[in-house]
């Protein structure tokens, strides 16, 4: 009766974490396939459509004190953010994530961002739509593969191929 027992809790254990890894591994899928530039990825409350990747250059912006010189070179993604829920959502630039081709993750570049957005995050209400340019400081030379972007620091986040 006791072999019984504990043969039925490992068994149902076994299926509790293959069931969690199968669920991750889903996760995981999405989140490193890449829909093409152009067509519309959803996360959380947020659709996303990439419209156009900058060519990189060395500096943004064209105000004296907002511009902002590149450690490496800037690559600034062009995306339209509409929100698909029921109540008003943030969006935050620092919460999207640039994948290079040798798979190097990138965060944008806050102080950059001010020079080419009229601020750092916005509140978009149900069925509206926000155009925003996110910049990315990263190394000359850097070839963009993806772009990985989230409706909050905690999503699962939904990429875009940029190449």
């Amino acid at each position: 009766m006791i072999l019984g027992v504990i043969v039925l809790f490992f068994g149902g254990c076994v299926a509790i974490f293959s069931t969690a890894a199968h669920e991750v591994s889903k996760s995981e899928d999405k989140r490193t396939s890449a829909a093409a530039a152009g067509s519309e990825v959803r996360d959380g409350k947020f659709a996303f459509i990439v419209t156009s990747v900058d060519p990189a250059v060395a500096a943004l912006g064209d105000n004296e004190i907002l511009r902002k010189t590149a450690q490496g070179e800037y690559v600034v993604v062009h995306v339209d953010i509409t929100n698909t829920g029921d109540k008003a959502q943030s969006y935050f630039g620092d919460n999207q994530k640039l994948i290079d081709d040798q798979g190097k993750q990138y965060s944008n570049d806050t102080a950059a961002e001010l020079a080419v957005n009229t601020s750092l995050t916005a509140e978009i209400n149900p069925g509206n739509k926000l155009s925003v340019s996110i910049p990315f400081d990263v190394p000359k030379g850097t070839v963009p593969a993806a772009i990985e972007l989230h409706d909050s620091a905690f999503s699962g986040g939904a990429r875009v191929a940029l190449k």
